[in-house]
């Protein structure tokens, strides 16, 4: 059991400020002095609207990624960018994203950056919130990389890659981190139509170091690239092998569907903690306090207080900073609401 019944909690992405998207777009102007600097003021922005918002659990924002799982890449030896594998116009949509090829070895000799990402939020943040760290799992960050002759496929890929997570997720409970959650969303998107059991194991296999170390969590969801789904968008296919899933909390989206099959999120309840995702990040409707008060209600029906967290449906990257700001303010507000009123 968690220790604040509807626990407030966020994913792991927050938007970049105005310029920092400038900037990243213009770094050969900048020093390494000054681009340190600039994380900093990021990281400090990211932490100011969550805390503001009076969130239970807060990240650093991924303000250092370039996006929540590509940004990894750059750590990871034996890969090269291969611009010629993705679409330059038309609507946008995930096969706009870049692709890397394989060249060599995959390995990643000084991490992942996931630990100095930590320890910035560790210096930066208040004492009061918990603090978060995600990290994508092998099977989703297998996504952009490209078969070759020794990695023949996705699979073989993300066994390649599943050490170089492993470690990471090691060396975060090293640095003190004690919330930490694994971004498998290609393994809801793809649950349709891939061995489920072959997920669980991947995913089993890859936290089973840190078992019991942390509260470690996952996130499921349908893809979120320029606020558009790219998955089978239905729980049904995850059932029932995700339940083996070794979490202590599993975090699914639920806003964007209006809430379909959330009476299935009542089987995962007696296994796991829920997260459940009650805002919806691909809309700019601002949800009300009123709005979260009637949903968390809906969630209580299938999830138990204790056991029960409340977050948008996905990393907030994708949603412009002044409306996240408000959803997570109204959510956090809801959440107050109903925990009061219990």
């Amino acid at each position: 059991m968690q220790t604040i019944p509807i626990r407030t909690t966020v994913i792991g992405s927050y938007p970049f400020p105005g310029w920092l998207e400038f900037a990243t777009k213009n770094l050969s102007q900048f020093g390494k002095a000054d681009i340190e600097e600039m994380i900093e003021d990021a990281v400090i922005a990211a932490i100011h609207d969550q805390t503001t918002a009076g969130l239970d659990v807060i990240t650093d924002g991924e303000q250092t990624r370039l996006d929540f799982n590509l940004s990894f890449y750059g750590y990871i030896k034996g890969i090269e960018n291969n611009d010629t594998e993705t679409r330059k116009f038309g609507p946008p949509a995930h096969d706009q994203r870049g692709k890397n090829n394989i060249v060599g070895d995959l390995v990643a000799p000084n991490g992942l950056g996931a630990v100095k990402e930590f320890q910035r939020l560790q210096k930066l943040a208040p004492s009061g919130p918990t603090l978060k760290a995600s990290v994508p799992g092998p099977y989703t960050l297998s996504g952009r990389l490209l078969p070759n002759d020794k990695y023949k496929d996705r699979y073989d890929i993300t066994e390649a890659l599943l050490p170089l997570i492993s470690n990471e997720l090691e060396a975060l409970v090293a640095a003190g981190c004690a919330e930490i959650t694994v971004d498998e969303p290609s393994m809801s998107c793809y649950a349709y139509k891939e061995d489920t059991k072959r997920f669980v194991d991947i995913f089993n296999r890859t936290v089973k170091s840190i078992v019991g170390k942390c509260n470690l969590s996952t996130h499921l969801c349908f893809g979120n690239f320029k606020g558009r789904p790219v998955g089978y968008r239905s729980i049904k296919p995850m059932l029932p092998d995700f339940l083996d899933l070794n979490v202590d909390e599993i975090h699914i989206e639920m806003a964007n569907r209006e809430f379909s099959e959330i009476e299935l999120l009542q089987t995962f309840a007696e296994k796991m903690n829920v997260a459940v995702g009650i805002i919806d990040v691909k809309n700019y409707y601002i949800e009300t306090v009123t709005d979260v008060v009637e949903r968390i209600n809906r969630c209580l029906k299938y999830i138990p207080a204790e056991k029960l967290s409340v977050a948008p449906d996905c990393g907030l990257s994708q949603t412009a900073r002044w409306a996240s700001r408000q959803k997570l303010i109204n959510m956090v507000k809801g959440a107050k609401m109903v925990r009061e009123s219990l």
